[in-house]
C-alpha cells in the first residue's frame, strides 16, 4: 500500500525584503516522513491559493506546524498590538477552517506550537499573546544570550526545560504510558481561555496548557504547545507523538 499523504501548512516569509514565499521547517517534513511513515505535502497558508476541500480530497491528514507569527488577536476579540507582530492573516484563515473540517470529517490533524494555539481559537478559545507577562508564569521564549541574541547553539534552545503533567488516564497519558514528561519551550503566545470543545492534558508546571484534544473528535485531534517536530528520531515522547500519528493517518487512508 502506497504511504498516506500529509499536508503540511506553509508560512508567510519575505526574502531579502522583496520576494514573498511560503516556507515549512524542514524538521516538520522530516517528522512525518521518518517518523509518521508518510509522504508529507506541503501547501499555502493562503486562502486565495489553497481550495480547502481539494486540499482535502488528496491528504490523508493535516500538520499544522510551529510558527513565528502570532495569531491575530481579532479572531478571539482582542486588539492587536506591534510589539505582539508579526502576524499571518492568510494562514490564520486556512488553519482555523481546517481545524473545524478534520475534526467535523474525523480526518487527522496534530497541532504544533502555533498549531495547538489554532485548534483553541478554532473552536472559541482565546490566546494571551506574552504567556510570561500573567502572574507566576515562566518565560517560555527560546533562550537567549546576554546580548539579546537567540542563543546560535540548537541544543540549547531545543533542550528540555521544563515538565508536563499529564491528566491522569487522559490521551497522552495512555499514549505515553506516564504522568509527566519533559518538553522543550519556544513560545510567546499560548492559551488564555479554552475553546468549547478544547481538553487539558498537559499543563507546565507554571500552569501553562501545553496538550490538547478536542472532545469526541471522530478521529486523531491532538495539539502540543512544545515543538515535538524537532526530534522525535531519537525523542521517545516525539517519536511516541509523531508515531501515532502516523497510525492514524493509514487507518484513515485504509477506510
Amino acid at each position: 500500500m502506497s504511504k498516506p499523504i500529509v499536508g503540511v501548512i506553509g508560512n508567510a516569509h519575505l526574502i531579502e525584503n522583496r520576494f514573498m514565499v511560503q516556507a515549512v521547517g524542514e524538521r516538520n517534513l522530516r517528522a512525518v516522513a521518518e517518523v509518521a511513515g508518510a509522504l508529507p505535502l506541503m501547501f499555502a497558508g493562503v486562502p486565495d491559493i489553497t481550495d480547502i476541500g481539494a486540499l482535502l480530497d488528496v491528504v490523508d491528514g493535516i500538520l499544522l506546524t510551529g510558527a513565528r507569527a502570532n495569531v491575530h488577536p481579532s479572531r478571539f476579540k482582542m486588539e492587536p498590538h506591534p510589539r505582539h507582530e508579526p502576524y499571518d492573516p492568510n494562514r490564520d484563515d486556512v488553519a482555523l477552517t481546517l481545524a473545524e473540517i478534520c475534526v467535523a470529517r474525523g480526518i487527522p490533524i496534530f497541532g504544533v506550537c502555533r498549531g495547538l494555539q489554532e485548534m483553541n481559537v478554532a473552536f472559541g478559545g482565546s490566546l494571551h499573546p506574552e504567556i510570561r507577562e500573567l502572574p507566576g508564569r515562566i518565560n517560555h521564549r527560546m533562550p537567549r544570550l546576554d546580548s539579546g541574541e537567540i542563543h546560535p547553539d540548537h541544543t540549547v534552545v531545543f533542550a528540555d526545560r521544563h515538565d508536563v503533567r499529564l491528566t491522569p488516564d487522559g490521551a497522552f497519558a495512555r499514549l505515553l504510558g506516564c504522568d509527566t514528561i519533559r518538553v522543550n519551550s519556544l513560545h510567546g503566545q499560548g492559551i488564555l481561555e479554552l475553546g468549547k470543545r478544547v481538553v487539558v492534558e498537559g499543563i507546565a508546571e507554571d500552569g501553562t496548557i501545553e496538550a490538547i484534544r478536542i472532545a469526541d473528535a471522530p478521529g486523531f485531534a491532538l495539539g502540543v504547545q512544545w515543538h515535538a517536530e524537532y526530534d522525535p528520531q531519537r525523542n521517545p515522547v516525539n517519536r511516541a507523538l509523531f508515531e501515532a500519528f502516523g497510525t492514524a493517518l493509514r487507518a484513515r487512508k485504509a477506510a
